[in-house]
C-alpha cells in the first residue's frame, strides 16, 4: 500500500478547531482512479501492482483509500468552519462528509493536506448522510486535472474508490464513492468566520498565527501581519479569479467556505466551462439569482475578502498604543484599503493573462490593450461565438490564416475590423520576420484547444455511474491532461455542444 509520512501540524497546533473522527467502513471498496503522477510528486512510497488498480495490492489500496484501513500516522479529523452561502450566514458548517487524514511534505518541500471526501457522517453533517456518489467524485478528478494542466492553482484528486454501496439523491439510487483530495491546506474564509462569530478570540488568534506560519512565513511576528495576511490572500485570489475568467471557468458556488486562504480552487460541484461567450452565464441549478454568474466572480471574490477582513479586525484592534476606539478605526481603515485595492489587483492580473492570450508581450507598447480585449469579447458575445475556440483560432490568425476564426462567425466578415486593429497592435512590437510564428507558438501555449466540455464530462460520468464503464472517463482525462495539444484524433472533445444542449444544461452540487 502507499506509505504516507505524516506531519500533522493542524491537529497539533489547533486543538478545539476540529473533532477527531473515523471514516465509515464501506462494504466493497474498489479502485476507480489513482493519480500516480500526483503520488510521485507527494513522495509517497508506492507498492501498487503494475496497473495500480487490480489484484491483491489493488484491493489493499482500495481499502486504504476508502477509509477501511487507516495509514500509519493518520489522525482523521473533521474541521470546523462557518460560511456565507449565497449571501446568508451559517454559523456552523464544518466537514459534514470530509475528513483531514493528515499532512505530508511533497518533493518540492511544500506541505500538503490529504483528505477524504464522502467518507461518512461527522458531527458536522447536519442531517446529511456524509457520503458521495461516483459521478461527482469523478467530476472532481476531471476538472481538477484539467485545471492543473491549464496552470490554474487547484486541489487535486489522488484517488477515487467505489464503495459498493448505494447513496440516495433526489429519489435516485447512485453508486457510492470516496475521493482522496490533496490541497495546500483546507483553511477557508469560513474557518476564520467560525471562531469570529463565536467570539472565541484565542482560537481565532491561534488559527491566524497558524495560517501565517503555514502560508506566509515571512510575515511571522511582524507588527502588521494581520493586514498583510489579508493582502496575501487578496493577491492570490485576484490571480486565481483572473485565471478562471481567462479560460471561461464558472465555479458555481463561491460561498466563503469554498474560498481558500492558499488561493487554490476547491470544490468542483456545480462548476462548468462557458461555451458561447456570455458574461451572464450560470449553470448551477441552485444559483437561482445568478449570484455566482461568470461576470460576478471577481465581485464575489472581493465580497468574500471583506468577510475575511471582518474576522481579523478584533485581532488588529487589541493594540496598547491607542484607545480601543482609535485602534478599531485604524484597523478598519487598513483592511478597507486592501479591499478597495482588490479591483485594481484583479484587473492587472486579468489584463496580464489577456495580453498573453492575444500574443502580446507583458510590458509591450500598448496603453489601450484593455479596450482591444473588451471589444474582442463584445464581438464574441454579439455573435454567440465559442469562447475557447475563438481564442484558439486567433492563434491561426497570428500565423496568417484567419479563415478558421472567421468560420466561427455566422457573418465571417464581422471579425475583420477588429482583426485589423489587433494586427496593427501586434506589429508595434514585432522585431523580426518570424515574429508572427513566435507569437502563434506563445499563444498556443496559453490558449487551450480543449477544455472539459460539459456534454463530454456528463457523457463520461454517466457511463461510469450507470454502466460501470470507465472507458469514456479515461479517454477524456487523457485529453484534458494535454489541453494545449491539438490532436485531430481527439477533435470530438474540442467541439462545442449543440446550442440546444448548452441552453438546457445545469450542474448540481452532488450532496
Amino acid at each position: 500500500m502507499p506509505r504516507f509520512t505524516f506531519d500533522n501540524t493542524y491537529a497539533r497546533a489547533l486543538p478545539g478547531t476540529y473533532v477527531f473522527w473515523k471514516p465509515t467502513v464501506v462494504p466493497a471498496p474498489r479502485m476507480l482512479f489513482f493519480n500516480t503522477p500526483l503520488a510521485e510528486r507527494l513522495g509517497l512510497e508506492l507498492e501498487l501492482d503494475s496497473a495500480g488498480l487490480s489484484g491483491t495490492a489493488g484491493a489493499a489500496d482500495a481499502a486504504l483509500f476508502a477509509g477501511n484501513v487507516l495509514p500509519e500516522g493518520a489522525e482523521p479529523l473533521a474541521q470546523a468552519y462557518a460560511g456565507h452561502q449565497f449571501g446568508g450566514f451559517s454559523p456552523q458548517l464544518g466537514d459534514g462528509r470530509a475528513l483531514l487524514l493528515g499532512e505530508v511534505i511533497d518533493k518540492s518541500g511544500q506541505r500538503r493536506d490529504i483528505a477524504f471526501k464522502g467518507s461518512g457522517r461527522t458531527p458536522f453533517s447536519r442531517g446529511g448522510d456524509g457520503k458521495a456518489a461516483v459521478g461527482p467524485m469523478l467530476r472532481e478528478v476531471l476538472i481538477g486535472e484539467a485545471m492543473q494542466a491549464l496552470g490554474i492553482p487547484t486541489t487535486q484528486a489522488l484517488a477515487v474508490v467505489a464503495t459498493g454501496e448505494a447513496v440516495y439523491r433526489d429519489a435516485a439510487t447512485l453508486p457510492g464513492a470516496v475521493l482522496t483530495r490533496v490541497a495546500a491546506s483546507h483553511l477557508r474564509v469560513g474557518t476564520f468566520q467560525y471562531f469570529a462569530a463565536r467570539g472565541e478570540l484565542e482560537q481565532l488568534h491561534q488559527l491566524t498565527e497558524y495560517a501565517i506560519a503555514r502560508h506566509a512565513p515571512e510575515l511571522v511576528g511582524t507588527p502588521e501581519r494581520h493586514v498583510a495576511l489579508l493582502r496575501f490572500v487578496a493577491v492570490r485570489q485576484a490571480r486565481l479569479i483572473a485565471q478562471w475568467m481567462n479560460v471561461g471557468f464558472i465555479h458555481g458556488v463561491m460561498n466563503t467556505d469554498n474560498m481558500t486562504i492558499s488561493g487554490e480552487t476547491i470544490d468542483y460541484g456545480p462548476c462548468a466551462f462557458m461555451e458561447a461567450y456570455d458574461p451572464a452565464t450560470v449553470f448551477s441549478s441552485i444559483d437561482h439569482g445568478g449570484r455566482y454568474a461568470y461576470a460576478n466572480q471577481p465581485l464575489i471574490a472581493r465580497w468574500n475578502l471583506a468577510r475575511l477582513a471582518e474576522t481579523l479586525l478584533p485581532l488588529m484592534a487589541n493594540g496598547d498604543d491607542a484607545s480601543q476606539a482609535d485602534a478599531v478605526n485604524e484597523a478598519a481603515a487598513q483592511v478597507t484599503q486592501v479591499i478597495d485595492e482588490f479591483p485594481a489587483l484583479y484587473a492587472a492580473e486579468l489584463l496580464k493573462g489577456q495580453r498573453a492570450k492575444l500574443g502580446l508581450l507583458p510590458n509591450g507598447p500598448g496603453s489601450d490593450d484593455a479596450t482591444l480585449v473588451a471589444d474582442w469579447l463584445a464581438l464574441l458575445q454579439q455573435h454567440r461565438v465559442d469562447f475557447t475556440l475563438a481564442w484558439r483560432r486567433l492563434c491561426d490568425a497570428a500565423e496568417g490564416d484567419a479563415n478558421p476564426l472567421r468560420a466561427l462567425f455566422a457573418e465571417p466578415g464581422a471579425v475583420n475590423p477588429w482583426l485589423a486593429r489587433w494586427q496593427v497592435r501586434c506589429a508595434r512590437e514585432d522585431t523580426a520576420d518570424d515574429a508572427k510564428f513566435d507569437r502563434a507558438a506563445r499563444m498556443r501555449a496559453v490558449n487551450p484547444w480543449v477544455i472539459p466540455r460539459n456534454h463530454r464530462v456528463e457523457e463520461a460520468l454517466s457511463a461510469a455511474s450507470e454502466g460501470d464503464d470507465l472507458t469514456s472517463f479515461e479517454r477524456l482525462l487523457s485529453v484534458l491532461r494535454r489541453p494545449f495539444d491539438e490532436n485531430p484524433d481527439a477533435a470530438r472533445y474540442a467541439d462545442p455542444a449543440p446550442a440546444q444542449i448548452t441552453a438546457a444544461y445545469q450542474t448540481f452540487c452532488g450532496t
